[in-house]
């Protein structure tokens, strides 16, 4: 059994438009994929920085511990910032291993040498890491930025 001619242009017609609502929703269908990929809002951020610890800087353990960046956690939920990592302006890095920081909470990162704890953790260096001109930025286990600081030995500029 065939169709009348009349039949399939309504059938044509039919097709053509649902192609054609198709091809039009599809470039805010792409739109919209492409911001499910964006990097959601991070409740890890930087919080207080602490450069060229004060007092002597004589590169003792004090000297060294005095100097610190705050990672903190403005969520609710713990993180693992396991293959977190912070950086300075010379490249200079601390990578956290396998440590969970609880919600509304945060960590100090020392930079001489000591003993890990959920509120302090240390870089086991031997000379400062941050000067009074300087930046530290801290990118998720996946390399993207989640947050970003700088100062000039007055004010800190945050870029995150």
């Amino acid at each position: 059994m065939s169709a009348s001619p009349a039949t399939r242009r309504v059938v044509a017609t039919f097709l053509a438009a649902g192609a054609l609502i198709g091809a039009a929703a599809l470039p805010a269908a792409a739109d919209d994929h492409r911001r499910d990929h964006r990097a959601p809002h991070s409740s890890i951020v930087i919080g207080d920085v602490q450069y060229d610890s004060p007092g002597r800087n004589d590169r003792s353990a004090r000297a060294l511990n005095g100097e610190w960046v705050e990672v903190k956690n403005t969520g609710r939920h713990s993180v693992n910032l396991r293959g977190f990592t912070l950086t300075d302006r010379q490249g200079n890095r601390y990578r956290f291993n396998d440590f969970r920081l609880d919600g509304r909470s945060s960590v100090k990162v020392h930079t001489g040498k000591g003993r890990d704890t959920r509120h302090d953790v240390y870089q086991d260096r031997r000379d400062q890491v941050w000067d009074a001109r300087d930046s530290a930025t801290l990118r998720d286990n996946r390399g993207n930025v989640v947050d970003s600081e700088s100062w000039d030995g007055r004010r800190h500029h945050r870029h995150g």
